[in-house]
Formats: C-alpha cells, structure tokens, sequence
C-alpha cells in the first residue's frame, strides 16, 4: 500500500497536469475561431471557381484543343503523387495517425502503381521518414499557411505532371466538420475533371473561353490546395481542443479516485494507530 506522501504527490501531479491540458485547450480554442473563420470564407470563393470553370468548360467544349490543355492529360497512372497534410504538433488525439494509416492504405491499394509522397507537417514526415518511401517534398510549419506558400507547392505539382513525371496528384488531408468531427478526406486535383454545366449558357465572353480555361486550370489546383490546408488546420485545433478537453475531465476524475483512496488509507492508519494504543494500555493493565 502506498504511503499518504505518494498519494499526495501524485495528486499534485496530476493537477498540474490538468492545469495544462486545460490551457492548451484554451489556446487551441482561441486559435480554432480565426482558422475555422478563414475556412468559412474560403468555401464560396472554391464554390464560385469551381461554377465559373464549368460555365467556361461548357462554353469551350465544342473546341477540340480543350482535350490538349496539359492539366486535363489522362495517363495510365504508373506513378502517382500523394500529398499528405498533417500537423507539426501532436496531442490532438487520433489526427495524424488517422490520416498516416489512410496513406499506407493509399499505397496499398494503388500497387504496382508507385507513390511519391509529398509531406506537408512535421508528423507525417517524421512517420514515412522511418519506412523508407519516396519523399518529394516537405514542407513544415503551415500551421499560419499563406496563398503564397500553398501556389509555390500547387506550381511544382502541375510543373511535375506537364513534365510526366507524374501521372496523378492526390490530397490526403482532414476536413473540418464541428469542433468535434472531422473526416479524412482523399482528392484527386490532377488530371483535373471539369465539372459539368446542366443548363444552357447564355453568356458572351470578350476572352476565347479556351483562353480563359488554360488560366483558370492552375488557378483551381492552387485554391484547392490552399482550402485543403485552411481545412487541415482548422480540424486540427479543433482535434486538439476536444482532446484536451477529454483529458482536462480525466485528470479530474483521477484526482477524485486518489483522493478517496488517500482519505481511505489515512482513515486506515489512524484505526491502526488506535488500536494500537487501545491494545498498548490493555496489556499494560
């Protein structure tokens, strides 16, 4: 049986450790609304680019050079390219191994086709980084991810599939649901699919709309791949937020257990000590 000292310290340690799972967790609550607001923002503008493309899809596609545009290329897929967005911190439950067991999966099931892997966020490099696999990029610290860094990374994508290097780039990331889901998501970006137009357009564009497509084409991997990184880190502060949380009730459930059990023992000790003296005085009569 432990003595009332252990108790006593373990209980001091398990609420210092409760006092920093609790502010971790207001950090992470803190930080979640400008990232959940930046997702939000970024969903019409994807929405609006992607109603756009077909309007202009549907307008060009009488022309037989749309088939021709680099980025639509269709190729046996013998080399694919997985683009993998995990986070750069841990303790946020079962984010990163979510999605790292979703890319071994990915591997898996794409064989013999081999699968280059671009690892955006320290976890995820630090997991493949031990298992060998192809590794084209990494890049750290997107936590703050600007346009900027999210078309430097879409540009050397689309420059590695016009050259054939690559026959398909998939993203691999999780999408912010609530504060309390979130849903690991497996796109495909290129070769792109234009999105069908059901109505009849009745537009009249100053710009060929052949023209207009073959700049709208990289400018829709880029906003893709940016939203999926805006996704990435909202559900990741929103992962860590919850398990925070989770582990804040735990530690004080475990503090009530070692504090029953502490006033049980000390209970314990003083009956002993009674009788002890009770015993002592019967036998000195």
């Amino acid at each position: 049986m432990p003595s009332l000292i252990d108790i006593r310290r373990r209980i001091r340690s398990v609420r210092n450790t409760q006092q920093i799972t609790k502010a971790m967790k207001m950090v992470s609550a803190a930080k979640l609304r400008r990232a959940q607001d930046r997702v939000i923002a970024s969903r019409p503008y994807g929405a609006a680019l992607r109603g756009l493309l077909a309007d202009v899809a549907a307008a060009a596609g009488s022309d037989e050079r749309v088939a021709a545009q680099p980025l639509l290329a269709r190729r046996p897929e013998k080399r694919v390219q997985l683009v993998l967005i995990t986070s750069d911190k841990g303790l946020a439950g079962a984010f990163n191994s979510n999605l790292t067991k979703a890319a071994l999966r990915f591997a898996e099931e794409h064989q013999p086709a081999a699968t280059d892997f671009l690892l955006i966020g320290r976890k995820g490099r630090d997991f493949f980084r031990k298992r060998g696999v192809p590794i084209t990029g990494e890049h750290l610290g997107m936590a703050k991810v600007q346009y900027g860094d999210a078309a430097a990374i879409a540009k050397t994508l689309m420059e590695r599939f016009r050259n054939e290097e690559i026959d398909a780039v998939y993203l691999l990331y999780n999408e912010f649901k609530s504060v309390m889901a979130q849903k690991v998501v497996l796109s495909r970006v290129l070769p792109m699919e234009l999105p069908k137009k059901a109505e009849p357009l009745d537009f009249i564009f100053e710009t060929a709309p052949l023209e207009m497509l073959a700049g709208l084409l990289p400018r829709y991997v880029e906003i893709e791949l940016y939203r999926a990184l805006l996704e990435s880190a909202a559900a990741e502060h929103a992962a860590r937020m919850t398990a925070m949380d989770a582990a804040t009730s735990n530690a004080s459930d475990m503090i009530d257990r070692l504090t029953l059990y502490m006033n049980r023992v000390r209970q314990a000790s003083i009956t002993k000590e009674i009788i002890e003296v009770v015993s002592g005085a019967a036998a000195a009569e």
